[in-house]
């Protein structure tokens, strides 16, 4: 029976670090050191310059004994196919599931993964894990065939989360913002990561880690919308 395994983190930077810096050691545990061929969507990038993206992650994980191939509009089916590993990188979320549907991967991913091929997402690509892309914090530049994605969690995620607001700033804030979602979507929870953070999925168990609290917001007994912390190293096994 195969085991789903994937990490899905808030943010590539944390901080004032490097590009996957803090990223790096957790791939590296979670994949070993078997040598992999790693698949990476680079389509959440809006200037499409998507070589140079792959050589960014390339750098970020110069460490790693894996060969990444960019996934391209011409041949995003055969390298997927062919893939060891699964890698979706940040940008825009609405660009990223607008050209997975486009090159119609959408099922080929689900499958690999349900399979258990190992899926690493980070900003945009950890969005893309839950139901839909919902609770993004990026603007519809482009629309999709549909803000369904790919489901392999029955929640909701909220990249970059941080609820703080500016002096003087009239609009919502980041929670006001996913309670109107929660509203929207009754039942469906929602776990909000800030940077530093990260999901980690091996089989049944789903694992919050990082250097931070999360947040879970969820409808409680009395059907209210609730949230409360997600403690560092936390089982989400419920939530599955």
């Amino acid at each position: 029976m195969a085991v789903n395994r994937i990490l899905a983190f808030s943010s590539s930077r944390v901080g004032s670090g490097s590009y996957l810096q803090n990223a790096a050691p957790v791939i590296q545990s979670f994949l070993g050191e078997k040598a992999c061929t790693t698949a990476f969507i680079p389509f959440a990038s809006v200037d499409e310059n998507y070589e140079a993206y792959t050589e960014m992650v390339r750098a970020g994980l110069t460490n790693l004994p894996h060969t990444i191939m960019t996934v391209t509009s011409a041949n995003a089916k055969a390298i997927i196919e062919k893939a060891d590993v699964i890698m979706v990188g940040g940008g825009n979320t609405f660009k990223l599931l607008h050209d997975i549907y486009a090159c119609q991967i959408l099922d080929i991913i689900r499958d690999k993964v349900n399979k258990g091929t190992p899926y690493i997402g980070w900003s945009a690509g950890a969005n893309i894990i839950g139901p839909g892309i919902g609770t993004t914090n990026d603007m519809p530049v482009i629309f999709p065939k549909s803000f369904n994605a790919l489901g392999f969690l029955p929640f909701q995620i909220n990249p970059h989360y941080n609820n703080q607001t500016l002096p003087g700033h009239n609009g919502e804030t980041r929670d006001q913002r996913l309670e109107e979602f929660m509203q929207m979507n009754p039942g469906l929870p929602i776990v909000a990561l800030p940077e530093g953070t990260a999901l980690k999925l091996e089989g049944n168990v789903l694992t919050f880690i990082g250097d931070k609290n999360g947040v879970l917001f969820y409808w409680d007994e009395k059907e209210a919308i609730t949230k409360r912390e997600i403690l560092q190293e936390e089982d989400l096994s419920f939530l599955l």
